[in-house]
């Protein structure tokens, strides 16, 4: 194949999912984390904070076209390992085709105990989020982060980004370690990751 062609190969998944995206911010935008999948330096930063010596499940809160999921596996977990739970339907059909090995719940992060309860034997090894959480009331936030806590292993983190100058959960939290990262500025719009785990 011509490289010209492979190139526009390349790139026709990613504007496909740009395009999808898009659709879905219009049709419901306080359901979506954002307007863009993420870019991948954001994805791999937030994939660094997994550890792929670990065994247990990594479940990704609203995968949406799979951006973070590719961090994921591209990091070194097994695909196998990945739990994820989406809440748009047609999301969902794209993730089962494009992860056939992961597990793909369709349900409601934000009522992670109900949409968890049948599929996680083992306590996860991290919770990765892309769920648009400065969007939501302070309480339905400190809910997921609670049930998330539930389902991780003792000192798992709990993955979030957020484009707010703000942590989008208090590090002030009892019993909560809380770091984040660098301002990622080659995401649109710039991005910080956040990780909490339970001490």
């Amino acid at each position: 194949m011509p490289l010209q062609s492979s190139v526009r190969a390349s790139k026709k998944p990613r504007l496909d999912d740009e395009v999808r995206f898009l659709r879905s911010w219009i049709e419901k935008p306080l359901h979506m984390g954002a307007v863009m999948p993420s870019s991948k330096l954001l994805a791999r930063t937030m994939a660094q904070y997994v550890d792929v010596e670990s065994e247990g499940p990594v479940i990704e809160l609203g995968p949406g076209t799979g951006a973070i999921t590719n961090a994921l596996i591209e990091h070194g977990v097994d695909q196998k390992r990945l739990v994820l739970v989406e809440y748009n339907p047609s999301f969902c059909a794209l993730l089962r085709d494009r992860y056939p090995q992961a597990t793909v719940v369709q349900g409601d992060a934000y009522k992670l105990r109900d949409s968890l309860w049948e599929v996680l034997k083992v306590p996860a090894s991290a919770v990765v989020s892309g769920l648009p959480l400065v969007t939501k009331p302070m309480m339905t936030r400190l809910r997921l982060i609670r049930d998330a806590f539930l389902a991780l292993a003792p000192g798992a983190p709990f993955v979030q980004f957020t484009y707010a100058v703000v942590p989008p959960i208090p590090k002030s939290l009892p019993g909560v370690s809380t770091e984040a990262s660098e301002r990622i500025w080659m995401n649109l719009p710039p991005a910080r990751v956040w990780v909490y785990r339970k001490r």
